[in-house]
């Protein structure tokens, strides 16, 4: 039974992701389609609506639920787990996923009502916080307890400049074709 409840949970984990991923890519062009001249930006912010409340609603929600049900099924069902320190970091991590998933909401709920101050560009930044996040779990569920600590950090850090510098040349190109 665990064999199926976790191929399940994998299943839902990449939902979940998929939502995540998306639906900031979603803010980014709402809050942009508020550049646009008349019509062009009510239609476009009309659309970016629909489809964001069907991502969250039907995808990201319902996949972070699941998630972490079929998590905890797994732990309830191999107890041991819960004496294996990489789990413990996992764990960490998911929580901090979960309280990225609330802050997205959070974002697209002022977003839907008009109450969004930032830039697309912060929509950018706040977009790769799920890619690294996901590195991080991965990692520690695939190496388990063989994964150095110093390691481990250094290659976050390092994965963080690397979507940094990336943000920024975005934002550079995207200027010279705008120019």
């Amino acid at each position: 039974m665990y064999l199926y409840i976790q191929a399940v949970h994998i299943v839902f984990v990449v939902s979940w992701f998929a939502g995540l991923f998306y639906m900031p890519r979603l803010l980014i062009y709402h809050t942009e389609a508020s550049l646009k001249p008349e019509p062009a930006a009510t239609i476009l912010k009309n659309q970016f609506s629909i489809m964001e409340k069907k991502l969250w609603q039907i995808i990201t929600a319902p996949a972070m639920i699941l998630t972490l049900v079929t998590g905890t099924a797994m732990v309830v069902i191999n107890r041991s787990l819960l004496h294996q320190s990489w789990l413990h970091a996992k764990l960490t991590f998911v929580l901090i996923l979960v309280v990225y998933h609330f802050f997205t909401r959070k974002i697209y709920r002022q977003i839907q009502d008009g109450n969004f101050k930032r830039s697309s560009n912060y929509l950018r930044i706040w977009n790769e916080g799920a890619t690294i996040l996901l590195v991080a779990i991965v990692f520690l569920v695939v190496v388990k307890n063989s994964l150095s600590w110093i390691y481990g950090v250094v290659g976050l850090v390092l994965l963080g400049i690397l979507l940094g510098l990336g943000i920024r040349l975005y934002k550079r190109l995207s200027a010279k074709q705008s120019g």
